[in-house]
């Protein structure tokens, strides 16, 4: 830093000191410390400008200097009032080098006092040997500006008065002080002299950002008397906030290493700061001095904060109202009294060129006017630097609100297209409007017109003036945007080389819709679809509505994919608009934004036809959906694979149209129930005219190929019908088992179906029982023998089952211990694993599941404590109560009886009760029937995982367990602990609890 008058500099030191060179001839020469006494020291602090001297400083303090070494001794008096007027003398007893340079500290002429921290407080002034106040009429910006730059402290954040800082002592010198805000001492300012009633004027300096434009550049911090650069290893995004905050920008908008400002001089500091983000100067932050690494200056950082002077309300940031942030809130200036000047330096403050024209009243603002009759010089970085009547002090309204337009206003619009948000594309810049050549517009140019117009992201560019011919000029610019920007007047131009007309008018056609959202339903994952078109949220039409685009909608919000569409019923009728839009989406794309659009609302739609959507709630991994139940099916009534189809359906087990069936549905269905193929399908009519009606569910349209869930089928489900005549699918219990290899049904190797495909039985251990129980279940009377090994030839796929143990009495292959190969599947599952349902949701027959085969548990000797602690197990409320009720399926096991839960029981396997499968129970009126006080707004997150547990253990276990017993061999307790394992650690990693 150099500080210098006519003859004399001091180098390389902050304000008023430094090495002193003085001017001999033409030529600087530093001067030895042997030729420079405490006289000498006093006439140069006097030419400075600068108070008394403070020190002399020899042996090249501030640095050694370069070139001559003065020859002559100076011989001051002390006082002289420049350096020329010492007598000098030329006979020098010494020989002296740069080593020996002298240096001097003076006392500055202006200090702040009684501030909570250097470069803030109360403004004095040294006259006369006497530290005297200013006064704070007519003090502004201009005035506290060029303090802080005598001062060396930054840039001026707020001229205060009133005593802001205490009232000092001693007169008051300066009076309406006037500066122009560009002189280097506060002394060269205009003022009206000493005055005796006065409150005293003060500034608040701050940080400095440098190398950069208004509230960007490299991060300075004042430390003692020197400016020091911040490494940018020690700084972070609070220490950023704080910076933006003390310079009275807005807040921080990126922080930049590697000198992207250039490499800074001096010190680098070398204390961390550890700001909390929320003091309101960068001294008040707490530091570390335990800085672990070296920094350079090719490490020193940068920061960029958001402007604290804005345009709004014009259509670009280059046009409308003059707003400037103080004090952390944004007001407002007053049109009356502001200068053309005042308005220049607004426009080239923003970057947006030269002032077109100036207003007052068009766009009237809200909250407080901070400036009033604003005049600047036009040397100003900031119009807050401009004189004012001062902060907040005005006699103005918001209708003289000031109002600008610069040249660089660029507001785009599309024109003549079927929608708001398509068109020709028009650019109005400054006061012309003009089309825009085809050659000169990309995809980058496009994505900023649709952001900037709220119109979502671009779907098609088109020229050749797809949108019509337009009229008047065309844009003599070509928009080189890089597509992030938010508006066109942010993106760089150049001058169009080739000559355009009408005929090459671009045109373009945005997605419309910015924002997406689900209303209404039971989760976030269900609901009424509604999109936002500019600032309109409106219901999409059923009717332009498909699967494809209601899973690429799932899929933009985390949600898994579509499991139904349903109509505005279940989910409300909307409000509003209704969009009648028709997305040709291909499934796999990641956005809505991404799906061609085919027309734009060209049917009528009322909001009785509003789409709905159930997402899957990524079932499988987040755990967070209640749809998670949405889509399974049982069959009632009847066995284990014969009887009524219900679906479980907007909360509630439903039965099926038969109207809206056939064998491809009926197919998914047997599949998802692993009962193998359709054998036939029929009504199932009323036995008695007194017969109830249900809620039935329509609208499924299956290729048949579906797995897993029944709701995959496109289609729009709805639940708007009544009917007695529901849909009965037969499907015989043998077609998950049969018998191949012989030429008939009741002869051949054994098969079974498993996840989705036929495997065979390994016959280690089969033996006579077990081919009793094979034949009982295919109805094919007594079994005769149990051949092995692989009489009918080997078979082919997977080896599914392994070990099975029938004692020959059970109803199916499914009730026998055995061991499941391989993965197992999502509804067979190893004998030890045990699992409890409510057959209707959060009410139903209490079913649970135990040696692969869901049974019943009896209602003998169950209070309310059991009740209760089942609907807490299963996400359904704290309370439930009990009741008697008769089977649902009436060939199922009963698997517990007395059960009789205690206070400290966690779950219903703590319980104690009769072993399994023993009870004396009536399946008329004695299976347990549960009803709990909430529902199941989430699933319980650790069940629905365990489904998908399944398929991730491997191997087998070979346990059947009561309730408070194990029956596990020492080997088999081994692999069983193993397992449960396995399953936590599956939980902990996919679950969400």
């Amino acid at each position: 830093v150099i500080y210098e008058s006519k003859n004399i500099i001091l180098v390389g030191g902050p304000r008023c000191s430094g090495r002193v060179e003085v001017l001999h001839g033409k030529i600087w020469a530093t001067v030895c410390i042997e030729d420079f006494d405490q006289q000498d020291a006093e006439v140069v602090c006097r030419e400075m400008g600068c108070g008394l001297p403070v020190e002399v400083l020899g042996a090249a303090a501030f640095g050694r200097g370069e070139g001559q070494v003065w020859t002559e001794e100076l011989q001051c008096r002390g006082n002289e009032s420049q350096i020329h007027l010492c007598p000098k003398s030329s006979t020098l007893k010494h020989d002296c080098s740069h080593d020996n340079d002298v240096g001097l500290v003076c006392a500055d002429m202006v200090r702040l006092a009684n501030g909570s921290r250097p470069c803030t407080g109360r403004v004095e002034i040294l006259h006369q040997g006497q530290w005297r106040t200013v006064c704070d009429k007519g003090w502004d910006m201009r005035d506290a500006a060029v303090v802080c730059r005598e001062l060396g402290c930054g840039e001026a954040v707020d001229a205060v008065g009133k005593a802001h800082f205490g009232p000092g002592s001693g007169p008051i010198w300066m009076n309406e002080v006037a500066c122009s805000g560009s002189e280097s001492m506060l002394k060269n300012c205009g003022s009206i002299g000493r005055v005796s009633d006065c409150h005293h004027a003060g500034v608040i300096c701050s940080v400095r950002l440098v190398g950069g434009p208004r509230c960007s550049g490299r991060v300075e911090v004042l430390h003692g008397k020197t400016w020091t650069t911040v490494c940018d290893a020690d700084f972070d995004q609070k220490d950023a906030e704080v910076v933006c905050r003390e310079l009275g920008c807005g807040p921080p908008v990126e922080v930049l290493g590697a000198a992207a400002f250039r490499r800074g001089e001096g010190q680098v500091w070398t204390e961390k700061l550890q700001c909390r983000g929320n003091e309101s100067d960068i001294l008040s932050c707490p530091t570390s001095s335990a800085v672990k690494h070296d920094c350079s200056h090719d490490s020193d950082v940068g920061l960029v904060c958001a402007g604290s002077v804005r345009l709004v309300d014009g259509g670009s940031r280059c046009a409308g109202r003059v707003e400037v942030l103080h004090r952390g809130q944004w007001g407002t200036v007053c049109g009356v009294g502001i200068s053309t000047i005042a308005a220049v330096v607004v426009c080239r403050e923003l970057g947006c060129g030269e002032l077109l024209s100036i207003n007052a009243g068009y766009i009237p603002g809200s909250g407080p006017i901070w400036m009033s009759h604003v005049d600047c010089s036009g040397t100003e970085s900031t119009v807050k630097h401009c004189g004012s009547l001062g902060w907040g002090e005005h006699s103005c309204l918001h209708y003289y609100d000031a109002e600008l337009f610069c040249s660089g206003h660029k507001m785009p619009r599309l024109t003549h297209g079927p929608h708001l948000c398509s068109g020709r594309v028009e650019v109005l810049h400054g006061n012309t409007l003009a089309t825009v050549c085809d050659a000169n517009f990309d995809q980058q140019d496009a994505e900023v017109v649709c952001r900037e117009l709220g119109c979502g992201r671009p779907m098609k560019l088109l020229g050749a003036a797809a949108f019509g011919r337009g009229e008047g000029q065309v844009w003599t610019e070509e928009l080189q945007c890089r597509g992030n920007e938010s508006e066109v007047s942010l993106c760089p131009t150049s001058s169009v080389k080739q000559n355009c007309s009408h005929y090459n008018d671009v045109g373009l056609i945005c997605s419309g819709h910015t924002a997406v959202r689900l209303l209404n339903g039971w989760d976030s994952c269900s609901g009424r679809v509604e999109l936002l078109y500019l600032s309109d949220w409106g219901s999409v039409c059923g009717a332009s509505w498909d699967m494809k685009a209601a899973s690429v909608l799932c899929g933009q919000l985390k949600c898994g994919s579509a499991v139904a569409l349903l109509a505005a019923d279940w989910f409300g009728e909307g409000s509003g608009r209704t969009w009648a839009d028709i997305f040709d989406c291909h499934g796999n794309e990641t956005h809505l934004s991404e799906c061609p659009i085919s027309s734009w609302s060209r049917a009528a739609c009322s909001h009785k036809q509003a789409a709905g959507v159930i997402c899957s709630g990524e079932l499988f991994h987040s755990c967070s959906s209640q749809a998670f139940h949405e889509g399974q099916v049982r069959l009632s009534g009847g066995r284990e694979c014969e009887g009524q189809v219900e679906v479980y359906f907007i909360q509630d087990w439903r039965r099926v149209l038969l109207d809206s069936w056939s064998v491809s549905e009926a197919s998914v269905v047997c599949r998802q129930l692993g009962c193998g193929s359709v054998l036939n399908f029929s009504s199932s009519s009323p036995s008695s005219p007194d017969q109830h009606s249900h809620m039935c569910v329509r609208g499924f349209n299956c290729s048949g190929s579906e797995s897993l869930n029944c709701l995959n089928c496109s289609g729009q489900l709805r639940c708007d019908c009544v009917c007695i005549h529901t849909l009965c699918v037969c499907v015989s219990a043998h077609s998950s088992i049969r018998l191949v290899g012989s030429g008939g049904d009741c002869a051949g190797r054994l098969e079974v179906f498993l996840s989705g495909s036929w495997g065979t039985v390994c016959d280690d251990s089969w033996d006579i029982e077990d081919a009793q129980v094979v034949c009982r279940q295919l109805q094919c009377g007594v079994a005769l023998s149990a051949h092995v090994p692989a009489w009918f030839g080997p078979g082919t796929g997977p080896i599914w089952l392994n070990e099975v143990q029938c004692e020959g009495n059970e109803t199916s292959l499914w009730n026998c211990s055995c061991t499941v190969q391989r993965q197992l599947s999502a509804y067979f599952l190893s004998p030890e694993f045990k699992e409890i349902r409510l057959t209707e949701g959060c009410k139903g027959n209490l079913e649970v599941f135990y040696n692969g085969t869901w049974g019943n548990v009896c209602v003998n000797e169950m209070n309310e404590e059991t009740a209760s602690l089942i609907c807490q197990e299963l996400n359904c409320g704290k309370t439930g109560r009990e009741s008697g009720a008769r089977a649902r399926v009436e060939s199922s096991p009963n698997w517990l009886d007395q059960v009789k839960c205690r206070k400290h029981d966690s779950t219903l396997w703590h319980c104690p009760s009769d072993p399994w499968g023993h009870n004396k129970c009536d399946n008329d009126k004695e299976v347990a029937h549960i009803t709990c006080s909430g529902r199941q707004i989430l699933p319980a997150c650790k069940d629905s995982c365990r489904y998908q547990v399944q398929k991730h253990l491997q191997k087998h276990v070979k346990c059947s367990s009561f309730p408070h017993q194990s029956q596990c061999s020492g080997k088999d307790a081994l692999i069983n602990e193993s397992i449960k394992s396995k399953f936590f650690q599956y939980l902990t990693h996919h679950c969400k609890f």
